[in-house]
């Protein structure tokens, strides 16, 4: 069976969605990956997927050249014929639903990894005029026939709950694109020298949503505070010009200059960054289930965060880190300095969040959770495909009719609408 893969970045494609294309190529199945052009497109060929570059601007807004981008999609859905596609992030399932209804594309499974710029804008035109047409075409694909709904949180299924949706849409709540625990694990960690400076880590593109900003200024805070001589902040990411909310570059030449946080860039071995640092933070205003989190708590590193949608799916209050309110810099700084002062607080956080991930974030999971949102749209053809190319019974899942519910299925798991 061909699965097609749609975003609007090589880079996600990448970072976020590789683990699952080799886990279906695992299955027999051919994985085509599609996107705008980007150096993250040879790692996907050199990975061994077929990518196709398409000419998608995200911040257009040009009504002509969007539609001209719809329907190049729908012509590379013919040409390619697909028998299921798999769209991430909202602009790419608006596109990419109405490119498959175009093409006759007989499934469409839609991830909605959080809502982005569009619901997070304070911007009166954002707010007044975009929001309500995302959502209104929204609803509009993710109600077609032959569609499935993924969502990371319980907030945007919510969301998606509130749309005229048919009640035999299938609706999945699966939590996070998965990590590798035997690549992010607490064996990693190397022990911290005796008066060494601990480590507090940002991961993330260098977004306001993202939270940067409250970052550096905790990081200012923490040093006015006293805490940071013994302490080093250290961002990894850069910005991201496709999204409005990137920062300008002016900002971060100053961020850098004051010395007050260490910037690194991007990072390509995570996992090893992952085990030099103490304590994780991300401010962010929303998120589906943030990646860098996730990751961290599976390497047993005590976790802060905002509490918005996504962050309160992995930072457990009190258990595995500390959840503050949006924007409030002082809860910021006291939830550091907290974990910053005490060992035995760290240790049993750390171990609190790895075991979380064992549980319901390890990708073993996720990758069964979503290859079951698959069958539940083609259950025939799917099993076919599979029993043609051996590898089917190692999935572990069953097949269910579209509009079924899988009782047994834990809270992060497929929750598909009866039929109604």
């Amino acid at each position: 069976m061909k699965i097609i893969f749609y975003a609007n970045t090589e880079w996600y494609l990448y970072n976020f969605r590789l683990g699952l294309a080799r886990h279906l190529r695992n299955e027999g199945h051919e994985v085509v990956m599609v996107s705008p052009p980007g150096r993250y497109g040879q790692k996907l060929e050199a990975a061994g997927f077929r990518w196709i570059p398409v000419d998608m601007r995200r911040r257009s807004l040009n009504p002509m050249r969007e539609a001209r981008m719809v329907l190049s999609l729908a012509d590379i859905y013919r040409d390619e014929k697909p028998s299921l596609v798999h769209h991430f992030t909202l602009k790419c399932i608006v596109y990419g639903g109405i490119a498959a209804r175009l093409a006759r594309v007989p499934a469409a499974v839609h991830a909605v990894a959080g809502l982005g710029y569009v619901f997070a804008s304070k911007r009166l035109r954002t707010r007044l005029v975009l929001r309500p047409l995302v959502r209104r075409l929204l609803g509009k694909v993710c109600n077609q026939p032959g569609s499935a709904v993924i969502v990371q949180n319980s907030d945007d299924l919510a969301f998606i709950e509130s749309l005229p949706l048919s009640p035999r849409t299938p609706l999945a709540l699966i939590r996070g694109s998965g990590v590798d625990t035997s690549r992010f694990t607490q064996a990693l960690r190397s022990p911290p020298d005796a008066g060494a400076p601990l480590v507090v880590l940002f991961v993330g593109r260098l977004l306001f949503d993202k939270g940067i900003v409250d970052f550096v200024e905790t990081a200012l805070r923490c040093r006015q505070e006293g805490g940071s001589p013994g302490m080093r902040f250290l961002v990894a990411g850069e910005p991201d010009p496709g999204n409005p909310a990137s920062v300008p570059l002016d900002a971060l030449r100053q961020w850098k200059e004051a010395g007050v946080v260490e910037f690194l860039g991007h990072v390509e071995d995570m996992a090893g960054l992952l085990a030099m640092a103490d304590i994780v933070v991300l401010p962010s205003r929303a998120e589906g289930a943030p990646r860098s989190l996730i990751e961290a708590a599976a390497c047993g590193i005590p976790l802060v965060a905002t509490d918005v949608p996504g962050c309160r799916e992995v930072v457990l209050d009190g258990q595995n880190g500390f959840l503050v309110p949006l924007h409030d810099i002082g809860a910021l700084v006291a939830a550091v300095l907290r974990l910053a002062g005490d060992d035995e607080l760290r240790r049993r956080m750390g171990e609190s969040g790895r075991r979380l991930v064992l549980e319901s974030l390890d990708e073993k999971i996720v990758f069964e959770r979503t290859v079951d949102v698959y069958r539940q749209l083609l259950p025939g053809p799917w099993e076919e495909s599979l029993s043609s190319t051996g590898p089917a019974a190692s999935s572990g899942t069953s097949a269910h009719p579209r509009g079924d519910t899988a009782s047994s299925a834990p809270p992060t798991g497929a929750r598909a609408r009866r039929a109604g």
